[in-house]
Formats: C-alpha cells, sequence, structure tokens
C-alpha cells in the first residue's frame, strides 16, 4: 500500500530533502507531500531567521560545494582572500565584518545581503567614515566582530602618536581618533606629550668647592620641539633630561663655594639652563627654564651660618648706634658752641626747657615776681606740699 508523507517548512525555516541520506534539494517553507511507502526521504530544517548571527554550518557548505545548482537560488555564499576584509550589509546597513581567509553562506531572505570586499594589503586604514560607523556601533553582532577586526587610537590634545605595524614606524599621527585593521599585522601606537611640562630634581645631595654638602632641589620647565627627532633619538627622553639637569647641577655646585652660590642663586640657575639647553635642544627637546628651589644646609652648618648672620646684625647694629651718638654728640656741641657767646638765647633755651618740665606739673608757684623767674631761683613745688 501506498504511503503518502507531509512535510510542512515553517516560514522562517527552509529545509533540506535527503533520500537514503543523499541530498535531493531544498524545501521552501510551505507545505510538501510526496509519498514514501519505503521511509526512504528525511527532511532536515534550517532556521533562516538567524542566518547573520548563525550562518550555516560546515555540512551545509559541503552540501553547496556538492550542488550549486540546487542551492542557487537560496544561499548567498561569500569568501574572503588572505589579504581581503568582508563587510556584511542587509538592507544597506553594515551588519558584520568577515576576516581574511574565510568562506561561509547565507540563507536568503527578504532583505538582501551584499559582501563588500576591502583590500587591506597595503593599506590598513579604516576609511573615516568607515571608522565611524564601527566605532559608533550599537548592534550587538557587529560590535562583536569589531571588537576583534580593528585597533582604534585616540590621539589627545598637545600630544602627537607613533604608529608601528609588524615593529616597523610607519607613520606620524596628529591630535584625533585612529582606526586600524589588525588582522595579519601586530599594530602599537605610542604618544608623545608635546605640551609645556614641569620637571623636579628633587634632593640632589652635592658637594661644594669648599668641601661643604648641601642638598638641592632644583625645577625645570620644558617642551618637546619635534618630536619625530625625540622618538628616533631618545629611548626615553624624560630620563634623559632629568640625568643631564642633574650632571649639569653636579658640575656647577662643585666649582662654587657656599658663600658664591648664596650671594647668587640666579648665577647657579642661569649656568646649569646653558649646560643642558644646549644638549637638549640637538635631541628636539625646548629647555625653558631651570630653578633652584631650595638649597638646604647640613644642621651644624645651619648653626654656624646663624652665628655669622647674628654677628654680622649686631655688628651693623653697633655701627649705627655709633654713628647716631657721634651725631648727636656733634649737634649737641655746636648748640653749645652757638650759647656760650649769646646769654639771650641760653636764657630762651632755659626757659624752653623750663616749658617743657612746667608741662608735666599740676601747680606751679611762682614768688618774686617776673623779675624773680626771670633772674632768681624759680620753686617748683607739688600742689599737696605746699598745701
Amino acid at each position: 500500500m501506498l504511503f503518502k508523507k507531509k512535510i510542512i517548512i515553517p516560514e522562517t525555516h527552509h529545509g533540506l530533502l535527503f533520500k537514503d541520506e543523499q541530498f535531493v534539494r531544498v524545501l521552501p517553507a510551505g507545505v510538501h507531500e510526496f509519498y514514501d511507502w519505503k521511509q526512504q526521504y528525511s527532511v532536515r530544517q534550517a532556521d533562516i531567521q538567524h542566518t547573520l548571527q548563525q550562518g550555516v554550518d560546515e555540512n551545509t557548505l559541503h552540501l553547496i560545494d556538492l550542488h550549486p545548482k540546487a542551492f542557487a537560488e537560496h544561499m548567498q555564499l561569500w569568501e574572503t582572500g588572505e589579504h581581503e576584509v568582508g563587510l556584511l550589509y542587509q538592507g544597506k546597513v553594515l551588519k558584520d565584518i568577515k576576516a581574511p581567509g574565510q568562506r561561509g553562506a547565507y540563507w536568503l531572505g527578504k532583505r538582501e545581503i551584499d559582501i563588500r570586499k576591502l583590500d587591506i594589503s597595503t593599506d590598513c586604514k579604516l576609511p573615516k567614515e568607515l571608522a565611524r560607523q564601527v566605532t559608533a556601533t550599537k548592534e550587538p553582532l557587529l560590535l562583536a566582530s569589531t571588537f576583534k577586526a580593528i585597533t582604534v587610537s585616540n590621539i589627545a590634545e598637545g600630544h602627537v602618536g607613533f604608529l608601528e605595524v609588524d615593529g616597523e614606524q610607519l607613520d606620524m599621527l596628529k591630535a584625533g581618533i585612529h582606526v586600524w585593521w589588525n588582522f595579519n599585522r601586530s599594530i602599537r601606537v605610542t604618544t608623545m606629550d608635546t605640551r609645556l611640562q614641569n620637571m623636579e630634581v628633587n634632593g640632589q645631595e652635592i658637594l661644594t668647592r669648599d668641601r661643604v654638602s648641601l642638598r638641592i632641589n632644583l625645577s625645570a620647565t620644558w617642551q618637546v620641539r619635534e618630536p619625530r627627532k625625540v622618538k628616533e633619538a631618545l629611548a626615553n627622553h624624560q630620563d634623559y633630561l632629568y640625568r643631564e639637569l642633574q650632571l649639569a647641577l653636579r658640575t656647577v655646585v662643585s666649582t662654587q663655594t657656599l658663600d658664591e652660590l648664596l650671594a647668587d642663586k640666579n648665577l647657579l640657575n642661569q649656568q646649569v639652563q646653558a649646560i643642558v639647553a644646549a644638549k637638549a635642544a640637538e635631541f628636539g627637546i625646548d629647555l625653558k627654564t631651570v630653578g633652584a628651589r631650595d638649597i638646604v644646609l647640613p644642621g651644624d652648618m645651619k648653626a654656624i651660618l646663624a652665628q655669622v648672620v647674628e654677628a654680622e646684625k649686631l655688628a651693623e647694629a653697633n655701627l649705627i648706634k655709633r654713628r647716631e651718638e657721634t651725631q648727636a654728640t656733634r649737634s649737641l656741641h655746636n648748640t653749645a658752641k652757638v650759647m656760650e657767646g649769646n646769654p639771650v638765647l641760653l636764657r630762651l633755651k632755659e626757659l624752653e626747657v623750663l616749658e617743657k618740665v612746667t608741662a608735666q606739673i599740676n601747680t606751679l608757684n611762682v614768688y618774686g615776681g617776673l623779675d624773680g623767674v626771670m633772674n632768681d631761683l624759680v620753686r617748683l613745688t607739688d600742689k599737696s606740699k605746699a598745701a
């Protein structure tokens, strides 16, 4: 008796029909009926709704290779060369990125699938618009593939970047966002700050020419002027500048005495800057300013200097005092000479003194009238004593 078999393929699926485990054809969505009295037929259903996420497995790819005509109207095949990147678009929207040297297939649906290839053999940098797309995407599938496919470097304002591909320096980068394909190559980006910077050289123990041990803190401002020259010539330009400041400071201090250093600290700054600026300029670094912030003396030397300063100030105070005394004596001598030959002037001076004295007395008793005031003794008594 004949046996009629009914197969239903949902709208979100396609079916693969096999007879005796041999592929026959692709069954589209719908109801399919055929006679299978010997139970020779079987159907494998494939979900085409999530074809972008899942693609097809290796077994299906093998069937496609064996029966290309049977799958031609149902499948979109793709393959990337050794130096090609595949950009998968669905409905003109970028959905996925395919690595070089890969192949696969998608079930065709209502929305068109397009695979565009980019040659990255000579230029691995993404075009500006494509870079903006992939770095700003929120699509989970594209986001996952982008994470593996690209290298992103954001060069901040006031900095420059250096691009190294497989260990070879290729380009100097300006501020902004830069994106490269990282397939088949190793990409590394280093940055350099070209803004004005400050450097502290702290706690340098140095002997002066007269064998006094000092600790000096130095501060310097500097700026990278030629980034490419700095990158090519110096492994670490900050370490280089720090060491040169150290050496120059030791050289200058060792040729001066303690008194010379303390007398003019600006001279120390100028000498250190002159030495280091010339060397730094050869490698593209501009040394702007150098300043000794602190000159710290050992404890015993501090005590000695304190005594010296105290003695100097005391001697200076005594000298000023003697000058004032001499000037006062000379003035008094001159006044006495003038009064010596002028009795009236002397009497006026006495009355001036008397006026000053009486200003401090509450009661003044005068005996003998005006003539007694001018010629006789003047008796000054307190009011209480007079009573």
